[in-house]
């Protein structure tokens, strides 16, 4: 299915750089196309204004529109992972220059905020067995970055070793 909402990404100056610290990160990404600014302005000719780029599949839009907007927590991407190593790589690679934050979430060096979970951790945290689920929250949200083995520990009421 060919891809209908393209998720646009203000910058004010540094959206290539950014694009290509994202292909760096996600495999399977690449830079699709650049488009600059010329003597018609609202910027200096030749500056960036689009710079598209795709992160494993998905298309997204980087625009140097200025400094009049900054990212928040309003907006975050979640990258769902297969496994604790995968955490670890995207938390590293990511935070690098930005913040962690509480419960898997973090800002990149951007401002960029970014939610690295492991799969299935919506559904461990909406099981059927209510006491389970509570368990799973409580033990998220001490966390900052996720361990997938303490999550799952804390949910079958088992003391992480």
């Amino acid at each position: 299915m060919q891809q209908k909402i393209f998720p646009n990404l203000w910058f004010d100056t540094q959206a290539e750089e950014a694009a290509n610290f994202y292909v760096s990160v996600f495999r399977n990404s690449r830079i699709v196309n650049l488009t600059r600014y010329t003597d018609a302005g609202p910027r200096e000719a030749g500056l960036v204004l689009t710079v598209e780029f795709e992160l494993d599949g998905t298309r997204f839009v980087g625009i140097n529109g200025g400094p009049d907007f900054t990212f928040d927590e309003a907006v975050s991407f979640e990258i769902s992972c297969a496994d604790q190593d995968e955490i670890d790589y995207y938390w590293q690679k990511l935070s690098d220059g930005g913040s962690e934050g509480p419960c898997g979430w973090l800002k990149d060096r951007y401002g960029l905020s970014w939610q690295v979970v492991p799969e299935g951790m919506a559904a461990l945290i909406n099981d059927d067995d209510p006491q389970r689920a509570s368990r799973a929250m409580a033990a998220m949200l001490k966390m900052g970055k996720i361990d997938v083995a303490a999550l799952y520990s804390a949910a079958d009421g088992v003391p992480a070793s």
